[in-house]
């Protein structure tokens, strides 16, 4: 039984336990004794009781302690890589890019460390100086999902640490094994650099650890990964109590090919975009839209790049399709598939729940109309449902349609098209590409949607403003007091 309770010490937890199971056979890895709401609480108290400190240290400083746990993640990357593909069931290369995607905020961090600035602003009255500056916040709460049990954690943890804070990591039910060696390596760096380990506290737990945190007050940042229906309930608790929110929901997101694509292109990028990690990333392309010009060609060699895809464990060479990670997301699957059928869609491949012991089924392309009620809603699974347009206008709006806004692409040689979807009247999302797929996103963007995708913006840019308090600072040095917009008040 492993400890799942980090609070600057190792404990063993007070609440349920948690399994991590392969999704390759469904059977025990290990187990994790998670905390209880009481145990959360001794480790908010904590963490905030490190952060006080940690606060005054210099950025730039902060900068090398994340850049000491990034050469230390470099260093077991493998291991670690192999990790997320056991708990997860993403085939190996994914796990290993994901620990890679840990190690780049990092990098992004630590030079950031010397580059967090302010502005001075000119002020109208005489010998009076005005500037806008940044403090840390406190205590951030991570929520992570299964899906990325690192990467998302790390988006938080380097920006929360190079600018002050303190966090506390809540991660998947299913995925507590990544955590848990993730933070035993942060916790041995904390410690060599004698910072208390509480600045990266870690409690494993069930829905009532994470309602807890979501309704603390002394939570000041709440970072939430999941479902659009969980973040409504964390966002409505959160904002309750006007906590600052972080939220990276659904999205049901789509790639448009339009009749002067290169189609070849096309074609690769949509086979990663619907079929890696198992059509269960939150930027899984689960709506195509195609030219009528192009539209059946396109799918013959789509269908038949599908029938390439190995299915099967995701440790073994040549795997491009692993599992779904649990029972759950199975049924799930057989669900939607019955769905496209009893709506008059046609299964152009794929569709089975394939048979043995692991949570293995057939990456799958539907033909559906292109406002087919059951391309509305996003599910988890690898499932690409196809539809044919008549123009890119056609496809902005159907691309538009959902009630997620996460991310989108389109295929296209005429650079007047490009500026048409990337501008005021394209795409919606809070991503939007070009010529590549809709997943894969690099660390130095910000990565977010809008709607119910929740708004939040994590990783590159300016995301790290959102784990600090803005402030502005006006200084008289004049020896008067004028008042500004030329006001008497004698």
């Amino acid at each position: 039984m492993k400890q799942g309770v980090f609070d600057g010490a190792w404990k063993d937890g007070k609440g349920v336990t948690q399994s991590a199971i392969s999704p390759v056979t469904n059977k025990v890895i290990a187990s994790v004794s998670c905390g209880d709401t009481a145990q959360l609480q001794t480790a908010i108290d904590n963490a905030r009781a490190a952060q006080e400190e940690f606060r005054l240290m210099p950025a730039p400083k902060r900068g090398e302690v994340v850049r000491q746990i990034r050469e230390r993640l470099a260093k077991h990357s493998h291991a670690l890589g192999s990790l997320v593909s056991l708990e997860v069931g993403k085939i190996y290369a994914e796990g290993v890019g994901e620990i890679q995607e840990y190690i780049d905020i990092c990098d992004f961090a630590t030079g950031l460390s010397r580059a967090i600035n302010g502005s001075v602003i000119p002020s109208e009255r005489p010998g009076h100086f005005m500037m806008e500056q940044y403090h840390p916040l406190g205590l951030v709460g991570v929520i992570s999902a299964f899906n990325f049990p690192a990467a998302v954690a790390g988006w938080n943890v380097a920006l929360a640490m190079i600018t002050g804070n303190a966090t506390l990591w809540k991660p998947a039910p299913t995925t507590p094994l990544t955590a848990v060696a993730i933070t035993k390596i942060i916790h041995k760096v904390l410690d060599e650099n004698k910072l208390s380990g509480a600045l990266h506290s870690l409690v494993c737990g069930g829905a009532d650890v994470g309602e807890y945190m979501a309704r603390s007050k002394q939570v000041d940042l709440m970072s939430f990964t999941g479902s659009t229906e969980v973040g409504r309930t964390v966002g409505t608790i959160v904002q309750n109590r006007f906590g600052k929110l972080l939220l990276e929901l659904g999205g049901n997101n789509a790639i448009i090919v339009n009749d002067d694509a290169d189609i070849e292109l096309a074609i690769r990028a949509c086979l990663f975009a619907a079929v890696g990690t198992a059509g269960q990333r939150c930027t899984t392309t689960r709506r195509l839209f195609l030219h009528e010009k192009i539209h059946d060609q396109f799918v013959e060699r789509l269908v038949k790049a599908y029938g390439q895809v190995k299915i099967g464990d995701p440790l073994k060479d040549g795997i491009l399709c692993g599992p779904l990670h649990t029972k759950t997301a199975v049924a799930q699957y057989e669900k939607a598939i019955e769905a496209v059928k009893a709506q008059g869609g046609k299964i152009l491949v794929g569709g089975k729940v394939l048979p043995g012991e692991g949570n293995f089924v057939e990456p799958t392309i539907t033909s559906v109309p292109a406002g087919a009620a059951v391309a509305q809603h996003e599910v988890f699974v690898p499932i690409l449902h196809v539809s044919k347009i008549t123009s890119l206008e056609e496809g902005i709006k159907y691309n538009n349609s959902v009630s997620q806004g996460l991310s989108s692409s389109l295929f296209t040689s005429n650079v007047s098209n490009v500026f048409k979807w990337t501008g005021p009247a394209g795409s919606d999302c809070g991503i939007v590409n070009v010529n590549i797929p809709t997943n894969g996103a690099e660390i130095g963007g910000a990565f977010g949607g809008e709607k119910e995708t929740g708004g939040g913006r994590e990783s590159g840019s300016d995301s790290w403003k959102q784990y600090c308090r803005r402030q502005t600072c006006t200084i008289n040095f004049s020896g008067s007091l004028p008042l500004a917009q030329g006001i008497k008040f004698e």
